[in-house]
C-alpha cells in the first residue's frame, strides 16, 4: 500500500490530470453539494506519459494506481479519477481500497447506452477516446444494449488546450459537435475538459453527455452515504 496522501477531512478526493479541472469541480460542489469538502490532487505527468506512449503502459498504470490508493488511505469517503485516459485504472484498483474509487465517466457511459443506439464518441485526445469507447462497450454489454459507436476526433483542438487557449478549444469542439450530431442519437464527450463546448453548441437535437456533472453526482451520493 502506498503512503497515504492526507485529504484534510475532505469527503471527495479528486485525482486530476490538469489543474484546470479544479475550478470545474469546485463549482459543481458549490452548486450540488455545498456541505461536502473537496480535495484535489493534480498528476499531469501521468497524462503526458500516456500521450507519449499512445496509451496506458504497465508503468503508468502502476503509478496512477498508487496515486489513487494513496488518496483512498488519506481519509476521504470516495476517490474520483477525473481523467478519462486513466479511468480504467480506477476500476482496476478499486478492490484494493477500503473506500470506493470511481472513474468520473462511468455514469455518463451508462446514461449514453440508455439514450440511443448510434453513439458518437467525441474527443480531442486519442487515448481518452479509446478508453471511453471501451467503457461504452462495457456499459452496453452490462445493460444488454446493441449500440453502434462512431469515433469523432477533434485532433487539432488538443493543441489549443495544451496551450491554455480554452476559448478556441471549446469553440472548435462546439463546431465539430454540430457536424457530428447529424448522424448520431447521442454524443458523448470523452474528456471532462470538453464540457463547456456542449453549452456553446446549443440545442443540437440530440443529447450531448459529459462526465463532470453526472460523475460528481455519483460521488456525492457515495460521500453522503458514508457520513
Amino acid at each position: 500500500m502506498p503512503p497515504a496522501q492526507y485529504t484534510h477531512g475532505a469527503a471527495i478526493a479528486f485525482l486530476h490530470s490538469s489543474a484546470l479541472h479544479i475550478g470545474t469541480f469546485n463549482a459543481l460542489g458549490a452548486e450540488r453539494a455545498p456541505g461536502l469538502k473537496l480535495a484535489h490532487t493534480v498528476r499531469e505527468d501521468l497524462l503526458v506519459a500516456a500521450e507519449k506512449a499512445g496509451g496506458i503502459t504497465a508503468s503508468i498504470e502502476l503509478k496512477a494506481g498508487e496515486a489513487m490508493l494513496a488518496l483512498a488511505a488519506g481519509g476521504a469517503k470516495v476517490v474520483v479519477c477525473t481523467c478519462s485516459t486513466l479511468g480504467p485504472v480506477a476500476e482496476h484498483v478499486a478492490d484494493e481500497a477500503d473506500i470506493p474509487i470511481i472513474r468520473i465517466d462511468r455514469p455518463m457511459a451508462d446514461e449514453a447506452v440508455r439514450s440511443g443506439k448510434r453513439i458518437g464518441v467525441c474527443g480531442a485526445l486519442a487515448p481518452a477516446m479509446e478508453t471511453t469507447l471501451r467503457l461504452l462497450e462495457d456499459s452496453a454489454g452490462r445493460a444488454g444494449r446493441d449500440c453502434h459507436f462512431a469515433p469523432v476526433h477533434f485532433e487539432d483542438a488538443w493543441e489549443k488546450f495544451r496551450a491554455g487557449r480554452l476559448a478556441e478549444y471549446h469553440a472548435m469542439i462546439a463546431e465539430g459537435l454540430k457536424r457530428a450530431s447529424d448522424d448520431c442519437d447521442v454524443l458523448v464527450l470523452a474528456q471532462a475538459s470538453m464540457a463547456p463546448a456542449a453549452q456553446q453548441a446549443g440545442d443540437l437535437g440530440v443529447p450531448v453527455l459529459s462526465s463532470p456533472r453526472s460523475g460528481f453526482a455519483a460521488a456525492a451520493r457515495i460521500a453522503n452515504r458514508f457520513k
